[in-house]
């Protein structure tokens, strides 16, 4: 099969997904901008004299919680880019938790984390079966996983918890641990650096200290499947006939490609993922099943994905700010929390900066004043409420979704009802 068109052939249509509008920012300008915001946190650190956020348990916890949204936000990148919207990545993590607690306590943490991702699974193959299949609109379906994920777990709980050490009707028995590793040596250096409070480079070490402190196995299997994600979508034969069905299912069938089976694996894919963040919460994060532990992080990782614009290094980006701000709330963190007031202030009066100097006079204004009011907000206060802790994930989540929103393009045909045949 070929993915191009030659000159004999111009009406052919081609597999090659249409590119991103707008500009992409390369990896030395990435790296610049993450190293500018590192740098001024460092500054806002020294201001306020609020070490806890950049310390090594800080980073350590933050990168624990973005895992499971990570994962989240990954099965969403598989489905969109089939072209299905999987609203349903709540539900496929509520079944990951429990599935995975039930197989944990009784066979042992990595059968947990088999099950938990057929659990997961399941539910991606439902959402397939009612979108694909039937055409139902996307958005009703997921919807509808939600709710009966929660309302099976709820009912099977008591049947398979109640009589057993430790279990209740929403809570399971402990779940052994997968074991956690620290670099020897390593963990120690960077962890001594971060305390010396210098000025960048402790912020540096403290964010280094986190990735090589009791990380989870399971956590290094996550990460490793943000590249294996890229490759296979963008550098395989496989991941171009998949992608191409978000694009233009039309030409892709025209090409001899099966959409109905790519966006069932696409979906099934996805919900296996979801599955395994959701035995992540019930494995590593918590030895435990509880009822209500995923706390809407499907629905986050749905954002980091939309922020990352349906790349896999950009959800990445997204999931660890979300797990950043998550972990602000675990750790008791009101003083980090007024201190990142500051922070935020300033990102955004340079962010004013930079729309005046490309002419963008109103959005400036708005930026402008939004920036000052943070600012007055924390020059008048000592400590901010912890209501607002709790909810610094969530309103994190739309800021950014809202600055974000003009340089994203979702893949064309995501979300828009396709039948077998329908070009011809």
């Amino acid at each position: 099969m070929t993915t191009s068109t030659t000159a004999t052939d111009v009406n052919q249509p081609s597999l090659q997904p249409a590119t991103p509008t707008g500009r992409k920012l390369s990896l030395p300008v990435l790296l610049l901008v993450i190293a500018g915001v590192l740098a001024l946190t460092s500054m806002v650190r020294l201001i306020t004299g609020a070490d806890g956020i950049t310390n090594v348990s800080q980073m350590s916890t933050a990168l624990q919680l973005a895992v499971p949204i990570g994962l989240a936000g990954l099965g969403g990148l598989w489905a969109e880019r089939a072209g299905v919207v999987n609203i349903g990545l709540e539900g496929m993590m509520i079944l990951g938790t429990w599935f995975g607690a039930w197989a944990g306590f009784q066979w042992g943490p990595w059968t947990g984390v088999l099950v938990g991702i057929i659990g997961g699974a399941i539910g991606g193959l439902l959402h397939a079966f009612v979108t694909v299949t039937f055409n139902v609109n996307h958005i009703v379906s997921g919807v509808a996983i939600n709710i009966l994920a929660l309302g099976a777990t709820r009912y099977l709980a008591p049947l398979a918890f109640v009589g057993h050490q430790g279990g209740s009707a929403k809570q399971s028995p402990a779940v052994d641990s997968l074991g956690t590793f620290t670099v020897p040596g390593l963990s120690d250096a960077l962890r001594d650096l971060n305390a010396k409070g210098w000025f960048f480079i402790s912020d540096i070490a403290g964010l280094l200290g986190g990735l090589v402190t009791n990380v989870s196995w399971l956590t290094i299997v996550a990460v490793a499947l943000v590249p294996g994600t890229w490759w296979i979508l963008w550098r395989t034969a496989f991941g171009l006939r998949l992608r191409s069905c978000g694009e233009n299912p039309v030409a892709a069938e025209s090409l001899g490609v099966n959409v109905y089976k790519y966006k069932y694996l696409a979906v099934i894919i996805s919900g296996g993922l979801a599955g395994l963040g959701g035995a992540f919460l019930a494995i590593v994060a918590n030895p435990f099943y509880l009822e209500g532990q995923t706390g809407g992080r499907g629905y986050i990782g749905l954002a980091a994905m939309i922020f990352g614009n349906w790349m896999p290094g950009g959800l990445a980006i997204g999931a660890g700010l979300f797990g950043y701000t998550d972990s602000l709330n675990l750790r008791g963190g009101s003083e980090n929390v007024h201190a990142l007031l500051l922070l935020g202030a300033l990102l955004l009066l340079l962010g004013a900066i930079w729309m005046a100097v490309r002419k963008k006079y109103v959005g400036a204004a708005i930026t402008a004043v939004v920036g000052a009011l943070v600012l007055t907000w924390y020059a008048v206060t000592n400590e901010v409420p912890n209501q607002v802790v709790a909810a610094t994930p969530y309103v994190i989540t739309l800021i950014v979704l809202a600055l974000s929103a003009q340089r994203l393009r979702m893949p064309k045909a995501d979300g828009l009802p396709y039948r077998k045949g329908q070009g011809k």
